[in-house]
């Protein structure tokens, strides 16, 4: 029992990397045993995760469950995780989605089933490491490891264009994190006079950090943001997701919306806004004006598709446009609105994928203008994905209308950067017509396929929802409605991790000389007052 508290973290990342040890003893054609096997280890990493929310303490600063073990103490690196509240929501959504994803497939994927089974738990494992990991090498191994087996699902089991839509997917993530490779060797060689140790370690950089100049920070910054932006993917750096969405099997959309995306935005609350905090609040206007951008951007991006799935993907444009926006306004309502985003868009996009899965696997098609009348053939089916959207567009009493109102609210106060200035007001205004396109779009998406006459694919029938999907849907509505209703512990997670970021950034911006607030009118010292921040 000791050794279950002393390496829970542990075992929970490293438990489906185990799963996908023993597939790869069985016998290639028994596809049975890889996904029962598969199911069976998503299944025990979820189970193993429970205790790491239930042994959390919220108001804790620092990080929970930590481990330490020396790897390579010469070269200053080292086995080092723990998680904060943002990393163990985004803990327990991966293994949350893992045995949802393994069950949606398990019709679907006849073919090269022990690689794909293999796939989706290295994948796992991958994403778990990456929210765990306190040491940037480990972090970079396992930020990288994510790439491989996603290229696989991509390319080896999505649809006509998978290649093309991979080779894309690996070249754009793949060029950003090599800027930030370049970055973490720079951090590393200036992390102690020369003929020092040096190190790696997260929470010793991020000690030092602040006595980077700013030009120094400002650099590594971008390098940080840019390899993070294009996992995001804030716009302009977003042309790769609705291919790779569109191409991919529906398994790998609910993980790639599901959980991969919101490796970017983590990665900005971890690693680019602490680590730099003068070029955080120096860039959180520019930000916050891209996520707006990608709000109506996606939002009008929407309504001009054609491909169901094509359609949801340029949605995950708008809808992580608001966590961004969240991040930048550096208000504890936006930040903690921010992060719960992250989770809600993680269950309801990935409810929708899933559903738009179901729909293909029994018409072989994506086209809407071939749907109409699915709520007549298969009501169930119909309901279901009627309250995913409903949560999508953030209907009061669903999981999106608390962050999306969080963030907006946030804004809304915020200054952006610039005291007395009306920026957060304005980015405000824009970001809540992404609410009201959100409604229009995905409103319009269910009047077309569940209304109206019937058309091909409805004519001849359609099968209702089995049990087998029923296990999958059921535990995403009952997130949807659980966090729509009841938001207050997975807020009380992220406060303490949310309030330490903001300040941290918000500290250092300069202080404006004494003297030269006194030889200023009276409306200007008191601006320069509030200049001076939270003290």
């Amino acid at each position: 029992m000791d050794f279950l508290q002393a390496n829970l973290l542990s075992l929970v990342i490293f438990f489906p990397l185990l799963g996908a040890v023993a597939i790869a003893f069985l016998p290639r054609e028994e596809g049975g045993q890889h996904k029962g096997v598969a199911l069976i280890a998503s299944l025990i990493t979820f189970v193993l995760s429970i205790p790491l929310a239930t042994g959390f303490r919220a108001g804790a600063r620092g990080f929970s469950f930590e481990e330490r073990g020396q790897w390579a103490p010469n070269l200053g690196f080292s086995y080092h995780v723990g998680i904060d509240g943002v990393a163990l929501l985004l803990v327990l959504l991966t293994t949350f989605l893992g045995p949802i994803v393994v069950l949606s497939s398990w019709k679907y994927i006849q073919e090269r089933v022990k690689l794909y089974c293999i796939a989706l738990l290295v994948l796992e494992t991958a994403m778990i490491g990456t929210l765990a990991a306190l040491d940037l090498v480990l972090f970079y191994v396992f930020w990288e490891a994510m790439l491989i087996p996603m290229y696989l699902l991509i390319g080896v089991w999505g649809s006509e264009r998978r290649i093309y839509a991979a080779v894309k997917f690996f070249l754009f993530t793949f060029v950003g994190s090599v800027l930030m490779l370049l970055a973490i060797f720079y951090l590393w060689s200036h992390s102690a006079p020369a003929g020092q140790p040096r190190t790696f370690d997260y929470v010793a950089l991020q000690a030092q950090m602040p006595a980077l100049s700013d030009d120094v920070q400002k650099w590594l910054f971008l390098a940080f943001a840019l390899a993070f932006a294009i996992k995001v993917p804030v716009w302009p750096l977003h042309t790769w997701l609705p291919d790779a969405h569109t191409e991919a099997p529906a398994a790998g959309s609910i993980v790639l919306a599901g959980v991969m995306l919101k490796m970017g935005t983590f990665g900005f609350v971890r690693y680019a806004m602490p680590l730099f905090p003068a070029a955080a609040l120096r860039y959180a206007p520019a930000i916050a004006a891209l996520g707006v951008i990608g709000i109506v951007y996606g939002s009008l991006m929407c309504m001009a598709q054609r491909d169901l799935k094509r359609l949801i993907a340029y949605s995950s444009v708008a809808h992580l446009g608001f966590v961004m926006l969240g991040l930048a306004a550096l208000t504890p309502e936006a930040v903690n609105g921010a992060v719960l985003q992250m989770v809600n868009h993680g269950v309801s996009t990935g409810a929708l994928f899933l559903i738009v899965g179901y729909f293909y696997e029994r018409t072989h098609t994506r086209d809407l203008p071939q749907y109409g009348g699915v709520a007549r053939v298969a009501p169930a089916m119909a309901a279901v994905f009627l309250v995913v959207v409903l949560s999508s567009i953030g209907l009061p009493g669903t999981n999106g209308f608390i962050g999306e109102f969080l963030i907006l609210i946030g804004t809304f106060t915020s200054q952006l950067g610039s005291p007395g200035s009306a920026r957060g007001q304005v980015l405000a205004v824009i970001g809540a017509t992404g609410v009201i396109l959100g409604a229009v779009y995905m409103l319009w998406m269910v009047q077309r396929v569940l209304f109206g006459p019937k058309r091909r694919v409805a004519e001849h029938g359609m099968p209702d929802l089995t049990v087998r999907e029923w296990v999958t849907v059921a535990p995403l509505l009952a997130a949807i409605l659980i966090i729509g209703v009841y938001p207050q512990p997975f807020l009380n997670a992220t406060r303490v991790p949310a309030d330490d970021l903001i300040q941290r950034v918000v500290r250092s911006r300069p202080a404006r000389p004494r003297g030269a607030m006194l030889r200023e009118p009276a409306p200007a010292e008191s601006q320069g007052a509030r200049a001076e921040g939270p003290r």
